[in-house]
Parts: structure tokens; sequence; C-alpha cells
């Protein structure tokens, strides 16, 4: 964004480079670059690469001497900010993020002024996790890689992976929501909600081959039978990658509910987001991503299979020694189809009487974010949806930092607590935390007080989250 007459101008930050190695693939000397796995650009020079990644492992050793424990997350300079992250033993993943920049002119020429304290550490620490947990998603650990194809083997996975994955980073709007990686859930009634679980029971049992079920909803979760740590990272790929890429032209009236004469003849709207595009071509190909879960104890292959009618999506994952056949996925569809159609538009219309009785949907009165650490639930106000992958804060980047200073604080001491903030004109920020607990309000009012605000912040919670235990 330009201010000024033209003047200043702000340049985001953005990602310089990001490598992975491992210090014990190249030992000795002038075997340095065994070490590097991957580095991202790859047309810098050899020598550069081996310049980078010694330094770094110089700074994760020297560090070690202070906190053996803990070793260094991340490293300010003036220019950068690396990032560190060791997911497995000796494999250490870096990311490189230039600091935002505002350009001025001076006597013609440009002068560039880098703005250091601009970015938050557990943001792109949180970022440069995900990274890992996406590509175990998708290609399970790196030892076992390692095992079964040789360095050569990884370095394969590593590139096929990375080198699409780096592109779909948006360094300039990561939040708090970054931090939390939550998941947001569909809100339902009891009885919807029995339906949807006698449902996931039918099919498991009609689909016997199926191990774990998802069932989503509007980019929403209703119900899951995988461990939380997967099913996050799962969730965040199918809302910001696969829902995304399959927005389906908008069909009149397509959620309306549908309910034919004869069970026979039910038209229904079910088909696969992965796997075989026409079932009706015999020589179709059933083949489906392969997602790794419960890698750190039973070390789970599964197909992925994802099925959606209108709004509704389930996930199903079978056993990855098993290949879904053609049959197997023509059955699927005559079973799940005509039954998710019919279910989609039953949480449909359930959905809309809900949304009559508590009000038409107006601009939200108060901007929050809420993260629950239990269960994971996220639920923010503040974001609005640019593009169908990416998600932007709707107030001032200066207010997003703000939360993001209020979530490091939090994080550093165990206790339940309260954190008010004066912010810009009229702005306060409220951070409350308490039991597993976590709520960010933004507020803007003229002229009040803390106690005014205190009282703001109450009758939010009372409107919002009344079945909520707050500790006051």
């Amino acid at each position: 964004a330009a201010g000024g007459a033209g003047q200043e101008k702000q340049l985001a930050p953005t990602l310089l480079s990001f490598f992975i190695y491992n210090p014990k693939l190249g030992p000795k000397e002038g075997e340095e670059e065994k070490k590097i796995l991957f580095y991202h650009p790859n047309e810098v020079e050899k020598n550069e690469k081996i310049r980078n990644v010694g330094l770094c492992e110089a700074i994760v050793q020297f560090t070690r001497t202070f906190s053996p424990t803990k070793p260094a997350k991340s490293l300010h300079t003036q220019k950068n900010r690396q990032f560190f992250h060791e997911p497995e033993e000796n494999f250490w993943m870096v990311m490189v993020v230039r600091n935002p920049i505002i350009e001025k002119h001076k006597d013609g020429k440009p002068v560039y002024e880098y703005q250091e304290e601009e970015l938050l550490d557990k943001v792109y620490s949180s970022v440069l996790q995900q990274c890992y947990s996406m590509y175990k998603l998708f290609n399970g650990t790196f030892l076992k890689a390692m095992e079964d194809g040789g360095v050569k083997g990884l370095k394969e996975r590593l590139e096929k992976f990375f080198h699409r994955y780096l592109q779909t980073l948006h360094l300039q709007s990561c939040d708090l929501l970054d931090v939390f990686c939550g998941i947001s859930f569909f809100p339902l009634d009891k009885m919807t909600y029995l339906k949807i679980q006698s449902f996931i029971n039918r099919m498991e049992e009609s689909l016997n081959i199926v191990k774990y079920t998802a069932f989503l909803y509007n980019d929403q979760l209703i119900w899951s039978g995988l461990e939380q740590d997967d099913m996050r990272i799962l969730y965040k790929y199918l809302t910001t990658s696969l829902f995304p890429r399959h927005m389906e032209p908008e069909l009149a009236g397509r959620d309306s509910p549908i309910r034919a004469e004869m069970p026979g003849n039910l038209q229904h709207y079910g088909r696969f987001l992965t796997g075989p595009l026409n079932l009706n071509d015999p020589e179709t190909k059933c083949r489906f991503p392969k997602i790794f879960v419960n890698t750190d104890d039973t070390y789970e292959e599964l197909h992925l299979i994802v099925y959606k009618a209108m709004s509704a999506a389930v996930c199903f994952m079978i056993d990855a020694s098993i290949p879904p056949t053609l049959e197997f996925c023509r059955k699927l569809d005559s079973i799940v189809g005509p039954q998710l159609t019919v279910l989609a538009s039953d949480i449909c219309e359930q959905y809309n009487i809900n949304k009559r009785i508590s009000g038409a949907e107006k601009e939200p009165q108060f901007k929050f974010i809420y993260f629950n650490h239990m269960n994971l639930a996220e639920k923010s106000t503040i974001h609005m949806r640019k593009t169908p992958s990416v998600s932007l804060a709707s107030v001032h980047p200066d207010l997003m930092k703000i939360l993001g200073d209020i979530n490091s604080d939090f994080s550093r001491v165990d206790e339940d607590e309260e954190i008010i903030v004066k912010a810009m004109s009229d702005y306060w920020v409220v951070g409350k935390k308490s039991d597993q607990r976590e709520l960010y309000v933004i507020l803007n009012q003229k002229n009040v007080n803390l106690i005014e605000v205190n009282e703001e912040v109450k009758k939010l919670c009372a409107t919002q989250f009344n079945n909520i235990f707050f500790l006051d």
C-alpha cells in the first residue's frame, strides 16, 4: 500500500530461502554438500548453499551450549529473520523471511528501511511447523523415506512436495490463526448430528474396508474418527487446497431439499473430489492420494477418498494395502451418493431454520478470535475469505500484531489471565485466557474507559459463549 505523496512504499515480508539439511549426512570436510536435502531457490550457487547451511548449523550448536534441551528457534537480523525447526532427530528445516521494508526516496534515490520488529516469531515458527506436518501427511516421516529409498529417495520426495507447497505460503497474511491451526466446527442440533452419526456408522458397515471417516459441511468439521493432530492438518489441506480447487459453479437452488417419489430414482449430486473422474468409463483410473497418520506409533498409510454432495463432504480413509477398484468406487457412489444428498439438504434446512431463529447475519458487532486448545475449535469474526484458499484479517495489521503479542505473553505462563490494551485511536484489544481457552476481542468505541470495555467483553461472552465457562 503506497502512502503519502507516492513517496513511501511498503514491501511485504517474502520468503528468501527454505532448506532442509541433516548434519550427520556430510560430517567430513569437503562433504558439506551431502548434508543438504532440499534447497529453495535451487538456482543459488552451490558454495552459497553450503555457507548458509553451515551458518545455521553453527547457530544451532552455539545456542545449544546455553540451552541444551531447547535449541534456537529464530535468529533476528536487520534484513531478515531465520526460523529453525528440528521435526525429527538431526533433520533441520530452516525458513528465511525478509523483513517488511519501507521504501523512501531521498534525492531521487530509493532508500530502504527494514522493519525489524514487525514479524512475530510464533506465527512464522508455526508456519514452518505446518510445512513439516503437511509434508508428513502425504509422505510420512523423513526417516522412513530414507529407510525406504535412501537419501536419493528422500530428496526426490522433498523436491516434489516443497516445490509446489512453498508457492502456496502467503507470508504477508500470516497471523494468529496460523499459530492455532485450529478447526472450525459446524454448529448443529442434536437430531441432525445423530443422523450424521448413524450415516457414518452405516457407511462404515457397508464399505467394510473403511478405517476412518471424517464429515464436513460448508468447509466446517462435524465429525472425525482421526486423531486430533492428524485431523487438524488434513482439515487445513481440505479447506485451503482441495475444496477451493473444486469450487463448482453454484447451481441455482442446488441446496434446496430434494425428495424423490421413489427411492430408486433419487437423482443424487454425489461426486469424487479425489480418485475417478468418470465412473462410466471402464478405463478410468481409481487412484487416490495416500496419507500417513499416527506416525508416532502405528504408522498407518491410507488412501484418502473424498466424496462430496452439495455442501457436504465425507472423507473415507482405507488401508493403503487395499487398492480401491472401479467396482468399489461405483459401489461407494451408489450407496453414499443418494444418502449424502438427502443428508446435505437436511443439514441445510436445519441450518436455515436456526439462522432464522437467531436473526439475520449482520456485520458482527464484536470482532473476535476464539480458540480452544482441548478440541482445537476455532472461531473468528475478524477473518474474511478473500479467495477460496486465503482468509484475510479485516482489521489493521497493527491490531493483528497486538493479538499476536498478547498470545505470546499467554504462552509464557500457565495461569489464566486477562490483558487489556488501549491501541491507536479508539481501539481496545482484550485477550482472555481461561482453562485452555483463549479469546481475543477488538473493540472500537469512542470515549470508553477500562470498566466499560470490561463490561462489553462480558456482554460478548454472555451472548456468544453462554455455555462456555470463562473465569471472571
